[in-house]
């Protein structure tokens, strides 16, 4: 659920104006589940501009400040929310750790690193939803070390109806800065994309996982 409209135009617009956002319906991408995309969202190049990086890591720690006060601990999901997540914990003077797919193989076998002690309160910062499956998979890991989850707080979501649902069934609050409608009316209005293209995205939106096929 996106808080504020006026951010999640101006995030859209900020992802799009450094090209992390990338629309290329003439020429899909794959990605790494094997459905086949007109767009990739690559907000992992925002950390190489501060200002953007700036205006992201204070939003996000605003909106967790409004939604859950102070947690205890911030966590990023690895790796796309290990920069981002450890800005915001920054911003607001809290604990850091993050969360890898799965535990080391060598070493310690660490899933999460960092200090996390039973209990304790922790909010989830992500870069970008499509499932939630990898998203959900890491408030798991924290859950089995006894973490108390207020929520998730994400950059970017897709929207899919298959990331409500598991977010549901998981009892995940979730929220984020901005969303796929607010990024393809963006697009729109600023002339990013032609009403072609346009047609293409939205018509990709409504089934994602069977487009192409």
């Amino acid at each position: 659920m996106v808080l504020d409209k006026n951010t999640a135009k101006k995030t859209a617009e900020l992802l799009l104006q450094i090209n992390a956002i990338k629309l290329k319906p003439e020429n899909p991408f794959t990605w790494a589940s094997g459905w086949k995309s007109p767009i990739y969202c690559d907000n992992r190049i925002l950390l190489s501009y501060p200002t953007i990086r700036n205006y992201v890591r204070e939003e996000m720690a605003k909106q967790v400040e409004l939604l859950y006060g102070k947690p205890d601990v911030i966590a990023g999901v690895a790796t796309g929310a290990i920069g981002i997540g450890a800005l915001v914990a920054d911003a607001l003077g809290l604990p850091f750790i993050y969360v890898r797919p799965e535990p080391k193989s060598h070493g310690r076998q660490n899933q999460i690193e960092g200090q996390l002690s039973p209990n304790q309160t922790v909010v989830v910062i992500e870069d970008l939803i499509s499932t939630g499956k990898s998203s959900l998979n890491a408030v798991d890991a924290l859950k089995e070390q006894k973490a108390n989850i207020k929520g998730m707080l994400a950059i970017f979501t897709y929207g899919f109806d298959v990331a409500v649902k598991n977010f549901e069934q998981k009892n995940v609050e979730l929220h984020t800065l901005s969303s796929y409608d607010y990024l393809i009316e963006q697009a729109s209005d600023t002339d990013y994309i032609k009403e072609d293209q346009l047609n293409t995205l939205m018509e990709w939106r409504k089934n994602p996982s069977k487009w192409l096929q």
